[in-house]
């Protein structure tokens, strides 16, 4: 994916800190954007793994900092619930300003609540979907119970949150007491999808049960089962992105008209922070590749001899097939299986020297019909004859130039 760092201005006039992830071909068919939970950040594991499943689905992802926390401008102790959501107002214009407006929004725990109200506020908006968020915004009091007593008292309390010290202000609780989630549910007017784990100990799913009901169709809900509050599993997390891609595009014009044009077929893009997982628009589709969790990867997609052999044996496949219609053969299936590996070769004269190794494709054929000995004889010298084997065997030229 393209990943870009932004920067735009609240209302309040602080400058807050967003990160662009855009899809190998650069131009999304939508925008998402996305808002982090309570005292989190943009670059929280989980929100990184959701962006990327919706860009390998071509979809692009905004997600920002909310005021006084990651790299965003302000003091979070003068924040509130109400300055959270006037700073997805902000993003979102910043989004139709400078590229299009989101069409869907995203939010995770108390950032879930947020999106919820500025849906509202934002009529570009056609789907949204929360990850374990609370009913009510003042349920993110239950986090602050031993400091209640003093942030009424003293006006403020600092209060540790998963290991960091936050100040937290009697303002921030008066504000989340005078917000009513049901009720701007009621009136939503936008697709919703409700995604909650069973196992959530942080926000319980019965908040789930209430969202769902309060809101009219169309509306659904996912289980997350087995999932923590954090989606701290990768696997947890990637399902998230993959679900929401899924579900919203049927609530989305996903027309792949004007889509960047190139001379190529294929596109990659790595960024710095991702390791091996490499996302790749081939031809008109969006897919990932990898290396195995062994030598550094997430294995989250094949490696990229992987995909060599998946071009073999699909030509393979094509090629046999093509072969026997034009025959008229009663061939009703074919299964071609290949894997790749260095081998030496079999006359070489230093089997020691690491050159002497050649790359060897294993390539092994099923075949389900009616065929005769003849018949399948020929399909094996048919299977020799297909265009990438013979690239395989050519020799090739690999240019390269600088965009």
């Amino acid at each position: 994916m393209n990943q870009q760092k932004l920067y735009f201005q609240n209302r309040e006039g602080h400058q807050l800190s967003g990160r662009l992830e855009l899809p190998a071909n650069e131009h999304p068919h939508n925008y998402v954007l996305f808002a982090h939970c309570f005292t989190c950040n943009k670059n929280l594991s989980a929100v990184r793994n959701i962006s990327r499943a919706l860009t390998s689905q071509g979809f692009g992802v905004f997600r920002f900092d909310f005021t006084g926390l990651g790299e965003s401008e302000g003091d979070f102790a003068d924040t509130n619930f109400s300055g959270n959501v006037d700073d997805l107002v902000a993003a979102a214009a910043f989004l139709e300003k400078e590229y299009e407006a989101p069409t869907v929004l995203v939010g995770h725990s108390l950032g879930g609540a947020a999106v919820l109200f500025a849906a509202g506020k934002l009529p570009e908006v056609k789907a949204v979907a929360t990850i374990g968020a609370p009913s009510d915004p003042e349920h993110v009091t239950h986090l602050l119970k031993s400091s209640i007593d003093e942030i009424n008292q003293n006006g403020k309390a600092i209060v540790n949150l998963s290991g960091r010290d936050f100040t937290i202000k009697k303002q921030f609780i008066d504000d989340l007491k005078s917000k009513s989630l049901p009720s701007i549910i009621s009136d939503f007017g936008k697709a919703l999808l409700v995604m909650h784990s069973p196992q959530d100990l942080t926000v319980g799913i019965k908040n789930a049960e209430q969202i769902y009901h309060a809101a009219k169709h169309p509306k659904s809900f996912v289980s997350l089962d087995g999932a923590d509050h954090l989606l701290m599993r990768k696997e947890d997390s990637n399902y998230v992105g993959q679900v929401i891609a899924g579900w919203s595009s049927r609530y989305l014009e996903t027309s792949e008209t004007g889509l960047l044009k190139t001379n190529h077929e294929v596109v990659a893009s790595l960024n710095t922070e991702d390791g091996f997982t490499t996302n790749l628009k081939v031809g008109d589709h969006f897919i990932t590749a990898d290396e195995p969790k062994s030598v550094g990867g997430n294995n989250f997609g094949p490696n990229p001899y992987e995909l060599v052999s998946a071009g073999l044996s699909a030509c393979t496949a094509m090629t046999i097939q093509m072969y026997v219609k034009r025959k008229g053969w009663d061939l009703q299936n074919v299964e071609v299986h290949t894997s790749y590996s260095k081998q030496h070769a079999s006359d070489c004269e230093n089997c020691e020297d690491p050159k002497a190794k050649i790359d060897v494709f294993d390539r092994e054929i099923k075949l389900t019909g009616n065929l005769d000995e003849k018949q399948i004889n020929r399909i094996l010298q048919i299977a020799d004859k297909c265009p990438v084997h013979k690239t395989l065997h050519n020799a090739v030229q690999v240019k390269t130039k600088l965009i």
